[in-house]
């Protein structure tokens, strides 16, 4: 381990100790899931996020999104929605926690960087009962939850096993084992030898948490607008596209598995906010060519003049098994 990786890894343990006898997590007066990774990103934490938060809903709970909001620039706990749609803009609230507030209706979702605080300025909002789901928390020990829900990558679970800054670890391997369920997501993209040896790396550090695999999947195509169109349409269509996250590699296998013919693939880095001069580039670059993105990137570009032929390709959470009855089941018993 190099010097940076091994003084990050210094601080961090620091960091847990410090929460583990000094300062002890607060805690909500309601039940906190929290979901978070190991790795910096990719992992496809907002769509399953979102997943989750619908299905607490269909269940009959009242949940309610934690987000740090990552790049937004607001500090003090503020509402990104509650519930009937968007109160900020993107640079206001940040990609991911914009991105949750469009698509959850009926949930609300607030953002700020103390999520204890966070969730205190929620329930005086709220209806006793809510139901806190902690957006990559994994990591945020100053709050105390019920449940941890950890995110591995099956298509770059680790990375070169190192940490940040040398690797793309946020904390070494060992952590899995304060995970209570382990989800190995976009599973039907990995060998089944790949998804085989993720478990068998799991189980070295935490043998009793349930592993369940999970798939990222396309879903429609999603205009500025909102409306949607079927994925057929992609079908032998010549198309531009560009993505601003973590992982723009798995977004361009997932438009060549629609059958699109990509005829040119433009990368930005990830959380990048668009200025008009780069939409006017990347009309220009097209060349009349049907434009496709992320819904994380085009909830960030509503504001500018965008090109006619544009939309994002919807990506929904799906995991096998008894994932979601388990976990409620023990989530619903926690005194």
């Amino acid at each position: 381990m190099g010097l940076l990786s091994a003084l990050y890894g210094l601080g961090l343990s620091c960091r847990r100790l410090c929460y583990s006898c000094l300062k002890k997590p607060e805690r909500l007066p309601a039940r906190v899931i929290s979901v978070g990774n190991l790795t910096l990103g990719g992992t496809g934490k907002t769509p399953a996020v979102i997943a989750l938060a619908l299905e607490a809903k269909k269940r009959g709970l009242k949940p309610c999104v934690l987000t740090r909001g990552y790049r937004g620039r607001t500090r003090e706990p503020c509402f990104v929605s509650k519930g009937a749609g968007p109160l900020l803009n993107a640079r206001a609230a940040g990609d991911e926690a914009l991105l949750m507030a469009e698509t959850l209706r009926g949930i609300p979702v607030v953002k700020g960087r103390d999520r204890y605080k966070a969730g205190l300025f929620a329930l005086e909002g709220l209806r006793a009962g809510a139901l806190f789901i902690l957006d990559d928390g994994f990591q945020h020990w100053g709050l105390g939850r019920d449940m941890d829900v950890l995110l591995i990558d099956a298509t770059n679970p680790f990375g070169n096993g190192r940490l940040f800054p040398e690797g793309i670890l946020r904390e070494p391997l060992s952590a899995m084992r304060r995970a209570d369920f382990i989800v190995i997501t976009k599973a039907d993209t990995a060998a089944g030898e790949t998804v085989a040896g993720i478990r068998q790396e799991i189980r070295r550090y935490n043998p009793d948490a349930p592993v369940f695999e999970a798939s990222h999947k396309p879903a429609v195509l999603v205009s500025p607008s909102g409306e949607t169109t079927g994925l057929d349409t992609l079908r032998g269509r010549d198309i531009y596209a560009f993505a601003g996250i973590a992982n723009p590699s798995y977004f361009r296998s997932l438009l060549l598995s629609q059958g699109a013919r990509l005829m040119k693939f433009r990368e930005f880095r990830d959380h990048y906010f668009y200025r008009q001069a780069d939409m006017d580039e990347i009309k220009r670059d097209a060349g009349g060519l049907d434009i496709i993105t992320t819904e994380k990137d085009l909830v960030k570009i509503r504001e500018l003049r965008v090109p006619d032929k544009i939309s994002a390709l919807r990506i929904e959470f799906s995991v096998a098994g008894d994932f979601y009855s388990t976990l409620f089941s023990i989530i619903l018993n926690v005194a």
